[in-house]
C-alpha cells in the first residue's frame, strides 16, 4: 500500500495544489456575507491541504485533488462555524419564522404566504423580508453540506471512522426527506434553489434570469431555507 507520508512528498503536494485552496475559497466567498474574509478561509484551507498531503492514501482509489478538495472545503467550513458571524438574534428570529411557517402550513394544508407569516409574527412585511435576508447567510451551509443537490458527497478516504449501518440509514433517510421537502417547495423557490446549488449561479445571476433584483432573490432563497427548516423539524435540533 502506497501512502504519502514523507516530508518531501507532502511539501510537493502542497505546492502543486495551493491554487486549489484559493479556488475553493473564492467559490465559497460568493455565497457568504462581506464580513467573512477570504484570507481567513485561505489560511484554514491551507491547513486542510497540509493535513490532506500527510494522510492521503492513493490505494483507496480517489485522486489527491478530490481528497484534498474535501479536506480543504471541510477545514474552511469548520472555520466559518467556529467564528459564526451571525448574531444570536438572527438565529432566534429565523426559528420564530420557521415555527410560524410550520403552524400556518399545518393548519392550512398549503404553502404559507409571506403576508400570513408576517401577520402571525405581528410585524410589517418589509420587516419579514429583512429577516429572510439576514437569515440566508447563516443557513447556506446547513443545506449546502447535506448533499441536496442530488450528488453524493465523496467521503475522505483516510483517517475517518467507518459509519455504522444505522448511521448510513439515518443519512439516507434524511437526504430522502430533504429531497422530498425541496420538491414540494413553491415553483419559484424551487427554481432559485436549483440555480443556486445545482447550477452554482450567484444571486445577481439568478436575478437576471428571473428578472428581479438581487435582494429579491435573497428573500426568495431565505424563504426557501426557512420553509425547509419548518418542514424538517423532526430532523433538526436547533
Amino acid at each position: 500500500m502506497y501512502v504519502v507520508n514523507t516530508e518531501l512528498e507532502s511539501d510537493d503536494l502542497v505546492s502543486k495544489h495551493a491554487a486549489l485552496v484559493k479556488r475553493i475559497a473564492y467559490h465559497l466567498m460568493s455565497r457568504l456575507p462581506p464580513s467573512v474574509q477570504a484570507d481567513d478561509l485561505i489560511q484554514a484551507g491551507m491547513i486542510g491541504l497540509l493535513e490532506a498531503s500527510r494522510n492521503y492514501d492513493a490505494s483507496q482509489g480517489a485522486s489527491f485533488e478530490t481528497y484534498a478538495g474535501i479536506r480543504i472545503r471541510g477545514a474552511m467550513l469548520d472555520e466559518i462555524r467556529r467564528t459564526d458571524w451571525t448574531p444570536r438574534s438572527v438565529h432566534r428570529k429565523a426559528r420564530q419564522v420557521a415555527e410560524a411557517v410550520r403552524e400556518i402550513e399545518n393548519k392550512e394544508g398549503r404553502d404559507a404566504r409571506d403576508v400570513e407569516v408576517a401577520e402571525k409574527l405581528g410585524i410589517e412585511l418589509h420587516e419579514y423580508h429583512k429577516i429572510l435576508q439576514d437569515s440566508t447567510g447563516c443557513r447556506v451551509f446547513s443545506i449546502d453540506d447535506s448533499g441536496i443537490n442530488g450528488d453524493e458527497t465523496p467521503q475522505p478516504v483516510a483517517d475517518t471512522p467507518r459509519n455504522e449501518p444505522l448511521d448510513n440509514l439515518h443519512s439516507a433517510d434524511f437526504k430522502a426527506a430533504l429531497a422530498e421537502s425541496i420538491a414540494g417547495l413553491p415553483e419559484r423557490e424551487r427554481l432559485v434553489m436549483a440555480m443556486y446549488y445545482d447550477e452554482e449561479l450567484n444571486l445577481r445571476e439568478i436575478g437576471e434570469v428571473l428578472g428581479v433584483s438581487e435582494s429579491r432573490v435573497c428573500q426568495i432563497h431565505g424563504q426557501a431555507l426557512i420553509r425547509l427548516r419548518a418542514r424538517m423539524t423532526e430532523w433538526t435540533s436547533d
